[in-house]
């Protein structure tokens, strides 16, 4: 088992806010709005328009990953050098979605966490563009012309190394630059951050989810990974061996490991229970292939059928195997839940502002 893990109490509502990406300031900070190009949260006091200079970051940040966090840093140093307001614009959905030929990843991060957590970077305003077949439609000069330039008038666009823009990707770096020469703005390519010799980037931290490696993730993202879902019926051979628990269905698309038993927290309208975690089907009891995620919630009583959640995955315990009997599914699962008491905690813990 991983001994990576928070303490009890004030030690695991820390690293929950952490992951929901809750810092001191929160959605109710922000004033949301919707604009012709898709949806913008900003702070009060801020006004966009294509006369309001702006230094600019353009991605799709998925995960709001460390690597994103560096780029980030940068540009809101750069606007303040400036005296001017820093400005990130992601899309919603990803153009990977719904790009022809292109297959949809699953997500880190759903795009309302997204725009939270690129705001708790610092960020003035955070711009999701609505990523449509007009916007996909437009080359690299139209989608610097007409969309950038009618939310803010840039005076520099930050952007990774491996930046692509416009229609079909016809756009890097090089062509931003260019654009930036005519149009007036500075363009900074970031080189990606590093980990280990290897480019930190949403698609490692996929590939580390899904494999469990959530030790891995969590250095990549700078925080745990956490899906959200909602809580269903399921066939209840927990209670029966007598540890409940919750089935969650996650959203569509959320990043998942493909199987085992982890140590985690399910949040609950603001609280946050230490939790004994399993993603994919228990092999004593069902197919191979049915597949969801269910927790034991520690010091939790209540109906929590029909609620929303989210589930932080903090540590891995075990990979998922068949036993030979009851009693040593039943033996090795109060290990695992004992272990989750011992490292994260024996009762909820208030995780809300």
């Amino acid at each position: 088992m991983s001994g990576a893990a928070p303490g009890a109490g004030a030690g695991l509502a820390d690293v929950v806010r952490e992951s929901l990406l809750l810092g001191d300031r929160h959605d109710t900070d922000l004033v949301l709005e919707d604009v012709a190009l898709g949806r913008v949260a900003r702070r009060a006091d801020v006004a966009l328009g294509a006369d309001v200079p702006a230094v600019v970051s353009i991605g799709a940040f998925d995960g709001v990953h460390a690597g994103h966090r560096a780029l980030a840093e940068a540009t809101v140093a750069d606007a303040r050098s400036r005296g001017c307001l820093s400005v990130a614009l992601t899309f919603d959905p990803d153009p990977a979605d719904v790009l022809p030929g292109a297959a949809a990843e699953p997500h880190l991060l759903e795009v309302e966490d997204r725009v939270r957590g690129l705001a708790l970077l610092g960020f003035d305003a955070v711009v999701a563009l609505r990523f449509d077949d007009a916007l996909a439609a437009l080359d690299p000069a139209a989608f610097a012309r007409d969309c950038v330039r009618s939310l803010v008038s840039p005076l520099a666009v930050h952007v990774g190394d491996n930046f692509r823009f416009g229609a079909r990707g016809a756009g890097d770096v090089s062509t931003l630059a260019e654009l930036g020469r005519e149009l007036g703005f500075d363009v900074v390519a970031h080189e990606l951050l590093l980990d280990a010799g290897e480019r930190v980037s949403a698609s490692r931290v996929r590939a580390a989810v899904r494999a469990g490696r959530v030790d891995l993730a969590r250095r990549l993202l700078a925080r745990p990974h956490f899906v959200r879902g909602e809580v269903v019926h399921g066939r209840g051979e927990g209670a029966s061996l007598g540890f409940a628990t919750a089935n969650v269905r996650v959203r569509e698309l959320s990043c998942l490991p493909e199987g085992g038993v982890f140590a985690g927290a399910v949040v609950l309208g603001g609280r946050a229970w230490p939790a004994a975690i399993n993603v994919g089907a228990p092999p004593t009891f069902a197919a191979p292939d049915e597949l969801f995620l269910e927790a034991h919630l520690i010091g939790f009583e209540g109906d929590l059928y029909g609620r929303s959640c989210s589930v932080v995955l903090l540590s891995w315990l075990r990979e998922s195997r068949p036993f030979s009997s009851t009693e040593e599914l039943v033996s090795v699962v109060r290990g695992n839940i004992d272990w989750v008491r011992t490292n994260v905690g024996t009762e909820g813990v208030e995780v809300s502002a």
